[in-house]
C-alpha cells in the first residue's frame, strides 16, 4: 500500500477547503503542488478532467470533487464536529450562483460582454443572506466553525480581494466579521504555508 497523494495549488479555493478538512483530520498525505497551466501528466492520469484538487488514496481511490475529499476525511476522523455543523443548501448556492457571479466579477475579460458590476452585486446580495445568518451566531452554523464555513470562506475571500475596499464598503459587517476569523486562523495559516512545484523523480 503505498502513501496517499494530494495534488493541488496553494490559491485555488476548491484546495483549500479540502486541505483545511485534510488538516483537521489529522490525514497523512503527499502535497503535490502544480502548476495549472502545466498539469503534471501523473495527476491527469488519476483525473483527466485537469482541475485541483485531486486527491489519491493509500488504497488507490481517486478523490477529485472536493466536497467529497471534505467528507471523507471527516468521515474517518471530525475531532471538531464539523459534519455536525453542514447546510449543503448554503454550500451549493456558494458553489453555484455565488460562485457563477464571482468569476464574472473577478475575471470579467474571460467572459463575453459581462458587466463585472452587475455580478458584483449580484454576489453582495448573496452574502446579505449569509450576514443575516450572522446576526444569530459567530459561525454559520453555530458557536463553531463547521463544514459550511470551511466549504465557502474560501471563495468569499477570493470575492473580498478582488477589490478589498469596494468589499469593505459593502454592508457586511457580520460576513467581514466571520472572513476575518477564519483567515486569521492557525488553521487556514497551516494550508496556506508554501510548496514548491511539484516534479516527478
Amino acid at each position: 500500500m503505498g502513501k496517499a497523494v494530494l495534488y493541488s495549488f496553494r490559491r485555488c479555493p476548491y484546495a483549500m477547503r479540502a486541505r483545511m478538512a485534510l488538516a483537521v483530520s489529522g490525514t497523512e498525505y503527499e502535497h503535490r503542488e502544480v502548476v495549472l497551466r502545466d498539469k503534471p501528466p501523473q495527476m491527469l492520469e488519476a483525473s483527466p478532467k485537469g482541475t485541483v484538487p485531486v486527491f489519491v488514496t493509500a488504497e488507490g481511490d481517486v478523490l477529485e470533487e472536493s466536497i467529497d475529499l471534505m467528507r471523507w476525511a471527516l468521515n474517518r476522523c471530525d475531532p471538531e464536529g464539523w459534519l455536525d455543523r453542514d447546510d449543503p443548501e448554503l454550500v451549493t448556492a456558494n458553489d453555484g450562483p455565488f460562485k457563477h457571479h464571482l468569476d464574472r466579477y473577478k475575471y470579467s475579460t474571460r467572459y463575453h460582454e459581462v458587466d463585472p458590476e452587475e455580478h458584483g452585486s449580484a454576489a453582495v446580495r448573496h452574502l446579505r443572506v449569509l450576514d443575516d445568518r450572522l446576526a444569530d451566531s459567530p459561525y454559520l452554523c453555530g458557536e463553531r466553525r463547521g463544514f459550511a464555513d470551511i466549504a465557502i470562506f474560501p471563495f468569499v475571500r477570493q470575492f473580498a480581494n478582488a477589490d478589498r475596499d469596494w468589499f469593505d464598503a459593502q454592508d457586511l459587517p457580520k460576513v467581514r466579521h466571520w472572513l476575518d476569523e477564519l483567515v486569521s486562523s492557525e488553521l487556514f495559516a497551516g494550508i496556506m504555508a508554501k510548496h514548491d512545484r511539484w516534479v516527478a523523480d
